[in-house]
């Protein structure tokens, strides 16, 4: 395919045939919403999403479902949807809302939506589609074992994808703007279980004992106070301690004490660091305190690094789909399990904004007040397609 001008005009002929799709597409991300699934547990929502789309899917990371629009062979762009809800009690007070405790309290069931739409159109525009489109719905992106890594390492490895790319809505960025920027766009993010064991006493007589409590706080304190003195400020690292676990009773030194806490870094070496800290403190606070320290590491997901190039082709796509680039760089310590489809191919990740939309209540990601209204399904449909359009001409 020639450069900009032929991926203007493609993408011109995606955005017509999406827009009559829009209509059906609102109602199936209302039917999506009102029946949520959590993650590994999508059949409902798997199986609704493969009778929407306009060609054959397959199974893929158990209740996840690939489509290929367009030539049979040849290179694919893949473009990728979240199909699971969360643990979170809707009150939104919406006509469709979820029942019970669960709830798209993400824009999940928007983008799986948009992607319908975008591969109902795709699908329309027959031999003038010049390379495959892979839609991609993907399980488990809210919880582990992750879906994106299923499929990286599965069934999507073997489809081998050119280029993968993906959108989220974002209550942050203004209504008409998508922030698509190169480089570390969201953090990487590990868990750390840490555990310091002392010896029990009464506590009337600590000096009789090993506290391990007072040395778990004295960790927590240690780990906010570090990761501030080992990372370049400017640079984004956060260390979040989420859970704190010790005894059963207020006179009792007892003999355990846990904690859980998250890592998320943009820069792998901060990431590193990050690692490197939590093992030196403990050791160090155990130390001080007579007490044996442990630390236990759960791998997550790595930096989402966005391909420059790719960055920059979509970027000048946007006003072609009639939203704008976002004036200032975004970045954030979330993280997605989309960045592991870099181990297979140059990624790209947009983020739609929501903010100022009619209607819209500003509430942040997994907020049970969240509802992304149903306007957002056309500009996430029209942002992957010119994500997809910008695979082709970087």
């Amino acid at each position: 395919m020639a450069r900009s001008t032929e991926g203007e005009a493609l993408l011109r002929r995606l955005l017509a045939a999406i827009e009559p799709r829009l209509p059906a597409a609102i109602e199936l991300r209302r039917r999506l919403h009102e029946h949520p699934e959590l993650a590994h547990e999508e059949q409902w929502t798997a199986a609704t999403i493969a009778e929407e789309l306009p060609v054959a899917s397959v199974a893929a990371a158990g209740t996840g479902r690939i489509a290929r629009v367009g030539p049979d062979a040849g290179p694919a762009v893949a473009v990728r949807a979240e199909l699971d809800g969360l643990p979170v009690a809707e009150r939104t007070g919406a006509t469709f809302a979820a029942a019970g405790e669960r709830m798209h309290a993400c824009g999940h069931d928007v983008h799986m939506a948009a992607l319908v739409a975008l591969a109902g159109a795709a699908h329309a525009l027959g031999d003038e589609l010049p390379v495959g489109l892979l839609a991609v719905f993907q399980p488990s992106e809210e919880a582990y074992p992750s879906g994106a890594l299923q499929l990286a390492r599965g069934e999507l490895a073997r489809l081998a994808p050119a280029v993968v790319v993906g959108a989220h809505v974002h209550p942050e960025l203004a209504w008409g703007e998508v922030a698509l920027d190169p480089g570390a766009v969201n953090a990487s993010s590990d868990s750390v279980e840490i555990v310091f064991e002392g010896e029990p006493s009464h506590g009337a007589y600590p000096h009789r004992g090993r506290d391990p409590v007072l040395a778990l706080a004295q960790a927590v304190v240690a780990l906010h106070a570090q990761a501030h003195r080992r990372i370049d400020p400017l640079r984004g690292a956060v260390v979040n301690v989420g859970v704190l676990e010790a005894g059963s009773f207020e006179n009792v030194v007892p003999t355990r004490a846990r904690a859980r806490a998250s890592l998320r870094a943009l820069e792998p070496e901060d990431r590193r660091t990050l690692r490197e800290l939590v093992g030196e403190v403990v050791a160090g606070v155990a130390a001080a305190h007579g007490c044996r320290g442990g630390v236990e590491l759960i791998e997550g997901e790595p930096a989402l690094v966005n391909d420059p190039d790719l960055a920059s082709a979509g970027r000048r796509l946007l006003r072609e789909a009639g939203l704008s680039p976002a004036s200032v760089p975004w970045r954030s310590c979330g993280s997605d399990d989309f960045a592991f489809f870099g181990e297979l191919a140059p990624l790209a990740m947009a983020f739609v904004g929501l903010h100022g939309s009619e209607g819209f209540t500003p509430r942040p990601l997994h907020h049970p007040e969240l509802l992304v209204p149903d306007a957002a399904v056309g500009a996430v449909a029209r942002t992957l397609a010119a994500l997809y359009v910008a695979a082709l001409i970087s």
